[in-house]
């Protein structure tokens, strides 16, 4: 059965809030989220992950992208939910400590910088910045280790 999981779309000053996907690495970024709790909101969800993974207060806005991301050759597959938040408090800082450990890389970037960077999944650009073609639903992208 796959994973459900929330990610925050937060632009502030025309940037985009990225976190390293995998414990420890920062190789590979995407928007904070993470699996959802039971008896917990999407809305809820997110909030407390980004609490969590980055220190911020948000506003969870309309849901913009449904993204599965699944192992072709093994059992993992994740769907994730993103929306679009505004921040309403709070600064990235440099010492902030996730409390799961899985989050220790955190940056606003530039679409432009996106550019230079590993990013998942491949339409976050286009859905963060409202390109007339961005997807809404991104159907079964492989996962990157």
């Amino acid at each position: 059965m796959p994973r459900l999981a929330t990610r925050a779309i937060i632009l502030h000053e025309n940037k985009l809030l990225l976190v390293n996907a995998w414990k420890g690495r920062s190789h590979l970024w995407c928007a904070p989220g993470g699996g959802v709790e039971d008896h917990q909101s999407l809305p809820e969800n997110l909030k407390r992950e980004v609490m969590e993974e980055c220190g911020l207060t948000i506003d969870v806005g309309p849901a913009c992208l449904i993204n599965e991301f699944h192992d072709p050759g093994g059992t993992f597959h994740q769907v994730d939910v993103y929306f679009r938040c505004t921040l309403v408090r709070g600064t990235l800082r440099d010492d902030w400590q996730d409390p799961e450990g899985v989050v220790s890389h955190r940056r606003w970037v530039s679409r432009e910088e996106m550019g230079s960077l590993r990013v998942k999944p491949d339409s976050l650009a286009a859905v963060a910045w409202g390109d007339p073609d961005a997807p809404t639903y991104d159907p079964l992208e492989p996962i990157v280790r």
